[in-house]
């Protein structure tokens, strides 16, 4: 098996499992893109098997500390055991994340439930590779109805791989209907974004939900509508959502005739849309931004803090006296102290004082790796402003 030699002090040795290049002393045995490899320390000592792929940083991904090919049974068995753990600790809703990559053991392999269909991505070169094998496997453990693919994510272009969408395996489903979060939502499991929806907040649109009673919510990047739904349910004076694409607003106005709901639909540019509601005077008691990643690399920190910021700031300036702001931020690369700092940066600028209420992260089908921080990259909370003194 052809292999690499590890540097001393790499990450790996203190429980991580990926392999950048810098952290290469040595390759041995020409290894091919997608390929399983060893990983060896500099006295020939076995560190596990991984995948390989030249053309990212990330050059080796551990999936196994002994020798291991990914081979059917191997499939067979993660995701068996990836399913086995969402239903022991009692994730067995119809919508949830089944598989989720280096989390379950399987590096690049992303698994979302909605029913008897499931959606796929693979977003390393190995899976790639395996795809028609993963897919036997599934059938095996999961006997769906169907397998969509989608692959069109950003992150496949750090692997070298092409983008594309299909069916796999069943008859597609269309439109369907399916209830999350006490919610009834269409989806169209080829056409919406990402793998269907944005499982990993559905916790989180009912922790939000019974604040909003009474109150005059605003939900930015509202996306398909599930906070703004959720609220709007719960009692909500009056709920305005923003959000850029009109594709997606378009599914949400259909959501909240599903839901018999009343919604205020705001096309528009988010920055721009807080903006003008300051000139305005506008006030809100409950605004939640839920905004895409700003960054998908380190070296752009401090641009995506720059822009956190800046639609903080503008949200606590609309806030009322003792409003609540609901925030989330889903880049692994702003941890929980840098969203925390960026917070209270923003209350400054804003001359005002933030009291936290909760914290929230993702959810539980969307397991963290205590050696990976990566895998926790969800964080936010519900915040209070507080009275002048």
């Amino acid at each position: 098996m052809a292999g690499l030699i590890i540097r001393p002090r790499a990450r790996l040795f203190h429980g991580h499992d990926w392999v950048y290049n810098t952290e290469v002393m040595k390759v041995f045995g020409a290894p091919q893109d997608g390929e399983v490899i060893s990983l060896k320390d500099k006295r020939d000592r076995m560190l596990g098997s991984a995948i390989y792929n030249s053309r990212s940083q990330i050059i080796a991904r551990r999936f196994s500390h002994r020798r291991q090919d990914l081979d059917r049974d191997f499939f067979v068995r993660r995701i068996r055991q990836a399913v086995e753990h969402r239903d022991r600790h009692g994730l067995t809703r119809e919508a949830r994340r089944l598989v989720w990559s280096e989390s379950d053991g399987v590096p690049g392999l992303i698994l979302d439930q909605y029913g008897k269909h499931l959606v796929i991505q693979t977003v390393t070169a190995a899976m790639d590779q395996r795809l028609p094998v993963i897919v036997e496997a599934i059938c095996e453990v999961l006997d769906p109805a169907s397998i969509i693919e989608r692959n069109d994510g950003s992150g496949r272009k750090a692997e070298g791989l092409e983008t594309r969408n299909g069916l796999l395996f069943g008859e597609s489903p269309g439109a369907f209907q399916i209830e999350m979060a006490g919610l009834q939502f269409e989806l169209d499991l080829l056409q919406a974004q990402k793998t269907g929806f944005y499982l990993d907040q559905i916790e989180n649109y009912q922790r939000i939900a019974p604040y909003a009673a009474g109150r005059r919510v605003l939900d930015c990047f509202t996306n398909q509508g599930a906070f703004a739904l959720a609220c709007a349910k719960a009692g909500a004076a009056s709920v305005s959502a923003v959000e850029s694409s009109g594709p997606a607003l378009a599914s949400a106005a259909k959501n909240a005739a599903l839901n018999q709901v009343e919604v205020e639909w705001i096309e528009a540019n988010v920055f721009d849309h807080l903006t003008a509601l300051e000139k305005s005077g506008a006030e809100s008691d409950l605004i939640i931004l839920d905004p895409p990643s700003f960054t998908r690399s380190r070296s752009r920190v401090n641009e995506a803090l720059r822009g956190y910021k800046e639609i903080h700031l503008r949200a606590i300036k609309l806030l009322t006296k003792g409003g609540l702001l609901a925030t989330y931020c889903c880049s692994h690369h702003i941890d929980w102290s840098l969203f925390n700092e960026m917070l209270v940066s923003a209350a400054v600028d804003a001359k005002r004082t933030l009291r936290r209420l909760e914290v929230h992260t993702q959810t539980l089908d969307h397991p963290v790796i205590a050696g990976l921080p990566e895998t926790e990259y969800l964080k936010g909370g519900l915040f209070e402003l507080v009275p002048s003194r």
